[in-house]
């Protein structure tokens, strides 16, 4: 059995959307990293089926944002229907201005593709696949994993300063460290269908939730000519049976499906759980997506609330691994993610309390009631545009609050910009991953950032002309939330959450760097020597 010894900065234990998300940022910053993944292709089912604007915000970072949505379904209606087919609730979501469709069903296999073949533009990221992660050791200045090649039985050992555990719900990692994993499991187990069309439908582009007491389900949409349904267990019904073609069968032709219309793909059993692992950073490991938590899938948020905490967590890693920002800033990643993901959670619970009601008197009562508060303009408006999904607003951790300015903790809207050379450009792009200073008056010294080297750029009205250090808000969007927040001056984290705000004469906050000058995200950096293991 032969072994050897590597460095790296970052090491990332499971390449699912979660660990590849990470691997294409940590890559794009100049760091270098391990991945090791058990599976040694894609795993094939499709298990996400959906995901949204802010998640897609983050691929626009990595540079996939374009490719990605070529094999996606935007747009599409999503109806809860009672047992007779007829819709008493409609949802159309809103824009929450991250500038991207704010839900797109995916093909998860077709994702993660383009996400891998993303991760090779990086010769600092190393990928082993069909490699079992079977040791993980931590000390004061790093981790050390174990990682055996299941093909010949070879062991690499591999030195990080950091790790990110992304390896699944049942997440060996976590496991091994004696993590809690808190919250319940529904007794209800589905089975999931997975189909692809043969011959389309009326209603084959459209969400539907069946909500019928008798056995609910979900009829899904899925790109790339491909379609999901999902049937809870009933008591009594083996599960070995329910998975057959015979029985598949039956369930789909309830809803009119036949040979004809669709091929069975594969069929599998699972169950809903909520849960949160009770810490997410363990020394100088981090648990990440469902490593660290779980939701039902009602509101199609699982997946996409592992990649937030990839955006949250890679880019305060690379600035910790420059020296720019001391270790305990990585504090703040589990400050500020867990309750976002507890609020997630909350919302997929209570729509599946919608779908899921088997008790006929109360779904009676369930459709009527909806059908007459959808009536009152307000609450529709709330219900159809999705106005109860939780914001990502921060109200603790790497965030400075002195001010009191309301701003800080939000993620700024991402509008169509015109550059200092008069292109359009999504506002992203032109920040860059970078801190930057976004001002409405006239620029001030703020000599404390301006010693950080942090550019500064004026955001000018919409019509005005372009200037050299501005931007010009070219949808009318920055300037109006700037005017909401009482902001003047905004200053920005590399993932365009508000650090710190503010207005008219008032002096902005200082910044938290450690260094003088921090090196750009998205800027190759020479790996700092406090994590050079020999």
């Amino acid at each position: 059995m032969n072994t050897s010894q590597h460095e790296y900065d970052v090491i990332i234990v499971g390449y699912g959307p979660v660990g590849v998300t990470a691997a294409n940022l940590l890559g794009g910053m100049g760091v270098r990293v391990a991945v090791v993944e058990r599976d040694a292709a894609i795993y094939p089912r499709a298990r996400a089926i959906s995901t949204d604007e802010e998640t897609i915000r983050i691929w626009q970072a990595i540079g996939l944002a374009e490719q990605l949505k070529e094999n996606m379904l935007a747009g599409r209606p999503i109806d809860f229907v009672d047992a007779r087919g007829r819709s008493f609730l409609s949802l159309a979501p809103a824009p929450r201005g991250n500038g991207h469709p704010p839900q797109l069903f995916i093909y998860q296999p077709a994702t993660e593709q383009v996400l891998r073949d993303g991760v090779a533009r990086y010769p600092n990221v190393e990928v082993l696949l069909g490699h079992d992660c079977a040791a993980v050791e931590q000390d004061g200045t790093g981790v050390t994993v174990t990682a055996r090649d299941l093909a010949d039985d070879t062991v690499r050992t591999l030195r990080g300063a950091y790790l990110i555990a992304a390896d699944g719900g049942s997440s060996p990692i976590r496991t091994r460290l004696g993590v809690g994993f808190d919250g319940r499991t529904y007794h209800d187990r589905w089975v999931v269908i997975d189909t692809k069309v043969k011959r389309d439908w009326d209603t084959v582009d459209r969400l539907r939730f069946h909500c019928d007491p008798a056995r609910p389900a979900v009829d899904c949409p899925t790109p790339l000519g491909h379609h999901r349904w999902e049937f809870p267990v009933l008591p009594g019904e083996d599960e070995q049976d329910l998975v057959s073609h015979d029985h598949i069968w039956r369930l789909l032709r309830r809803y009119g499906r036949t040979p004809d219309d669709v091929e069975i793909q594969r069929a599998v059993i699972y169950s809903h759980h909520v849960r949160f692992a009770a810490r997410w950073r363990i020394g100088r490991i981090f648990l990440a997506g469902d490593a660290a938590h779980a939701m039902p899938p009602w509101i199609g948020e699982g997946m996409s609330s592992g990649v937030r905490d990839a955006g949250n967590l890679c880019w305060k890693l690379a600035a910790v691994l420059r020296g720019e920002l001391t270790d305990e800033v990585l504090d703040s990643y589990e400050v500020e993610r867990k309750p976002h993901v507890r609020d997630m959670t909350a919302q997929a619970v209570r729509f599946g309390r919608i779908i899921t009601e088997r008790r006929p008197g109360l779904t009676a009562l369930r459709n009527i009631a909806f059908r007459l508060v959808m009536r009152v303009p307000a609450i529709r408006a709330y219900m159809q545009e999705a106005k109860w999904f939780p914001d990502t607003v921060y109200r603790k951790g790497l965030l400075d609050h002195s001010g009191g300015n309301a701003a800080v903790g939000k993620q700024l809207p991402q509008p169509w910009v015109q550059t200092d050379a008069g292109d359009p450009a999504r506002l992203d792009d032109v920040l860059a991953g970078r801190w930057v200073l976004l001002h409405t008056g006239p620029a001030r010294p703020w000599p404390a950032w301006a010693a950080g080297g942090i550019r500064c750029l004026q955001v000018t009205p919409a019509g005005s002309a372009p200037a050299p250090g501005t931007i010009v808000d070219d949808e009318d969007v920055l300037v109006p939330w700037m005017r909401r927040h009482h902001a003047t001056v905004l200053a920005l984290r590399p993932d365009v959450v508000v650090y710190a705000a503010a207005a008219g004469d008032a002096d902005l906050p200082r910044p938290p760097f450690v260094t003088a000058s921090p090196m750009p995200v998205g800027e190759p950096a020479p790996p700092p020597a406090a994590t050079t293991m020999s």
